[in-house]
């Protein structure tokens, strides 16, 4: 009859202690990096006509690297360059705070430009 053991504690060893930081795994979905994404570049955006769509992200993650696409739709005339300098800045760090990874690269998609007259307009002004 082959007997069987429980584990080191019935051999009078005493199990090693694994610190918590080692014990386990946390998998973050990349719909939940593409969420964090998506509002980061919310605020970057700023504020923006009614009718503008809200930004959206699609996100790939390898090995806690975050490759993330972003699509906005700004108001025009703007200095669109320096919006989406924002629109990265603002993603790769509440990406990294938030959610610990890595952010090589944002692409951002700027989708449609919304004239400024339609937000005069939205906010009831006239020329």
């Amino acid at each position: 009859m082959t007997q069987v053991s429980a584990g080191a504690g019935e051999l009078g060893l005493s199990p090693a202690v694994v610190p918590a930081a080692e014990r386990g795994a946390t998998r973050i979905a990349d719909r939940v990096v593409a969420k964090v994404a998506s509002q980061a570049a919310r605020e970057a955006v700023g504020t923006l006509p009614p009718s503008a769509g809200a930004p959206s992200a699609t996100v790939e993650v390898h090995h806690d690297v975050a490759h993330v696409r972003v699509h906005v739709e700004l108001d025009y005339p703007c200095d669109i360059g320096d919006r989406c300098r924002r629109v990265r800045g603002q993603v790769v760090e509440r990406v990294g705070t938030l959610v610990g990874m890595e952010v090589p690269e944002v692409v951002v998609h700027v989708e449609k430009l919304h004239p400024a007259a339609a937000l005069g307009a939205a906010q009831g002004r006239t020329r």
